[in-house]
């Protein structure tokens, strides 16, 4: 919020579950009417409300329901070249932050971090199975008007499809030679 209010760019981009915890809420309100631009993906119980003016006009928030239910959870920071980005076990929920033993992590390795924003932009960016959150409380499907049809989670079967045939056809290139084991050298030698 103070790089913002400073004029320089600031994000939050975050995948959860569910956020209920009021705590967190009236922070991201707060990041909200500051400035700070915050996509939020969550994929059940959301007790933000987004798109209220002066409140929340700068969050939103989908929800993508498909064929699975995912677990990750993101926790991306961004402010004046900060680059903060997290994997956790936690929800934004109060007995998931007040009443449990959770896990937060960063993500330090480049490939690793490059990663994880991409497929946090294409859960974004699926206009099939996600739901925008309006400032009613209700869900609206995405727009998707002029636009091919985009299922994430379809493009996350063929990524992950096509790792596995790779894998199969390194595992079958890999030439396996015997080598015998030595017994221990002679002290003398």
């Amino acid at each position: 919020m103070k790089a913002v209010r400073q004029g320089k760019p600031g994000f939050i981009h975050m995948k959860m579950n569910s956020l209920s915890d009021s705590e967190m809420i009236e922070a991201l309100y707060a990041a909200s009417a500051a400035g700070v631009k915050i996509k939020l993906i969550v994929r059940g119980i959301c007790c933000l409300k987004p798109g209220v003016p002066g409140l929340s006009e700068n969050i939103e928030v989908h929800s993508v329901v498909g064929r699975f239910l995912e677990h990750s959870r993101i926790y991306h920071f961004g402010a004046a070249g900060d680059d903060l980005l997290y994997l956790s076990s936690a929800d934004l929920m109060h007995r998931n932050l007040n009443r449990r033993v959770e896990l937060m992590f960063p993500i330090r390795d480049s490939a690793i971090r490059e990663q994880i924003k991409l497929e946090f932009m294409e859960m974004f960016h699926d206009n099939v199975k996600t739901r925008k959150l309006l400032a009613d409380g209700t869900y609206q499907s995405v727009d998707k008007r002029g636009k091919p049809a985009f299922n994430v989670q379809e493009l996350f079967i063929d990524y992950s499809a096509k790792k596995a045939v790779e894998k199969r056809a390194a595992k079958k290139r890999k030439v396996r030679t015997f080598k015998p084991i030595m017994g221990p050298k002679n002290e003398e030698e």
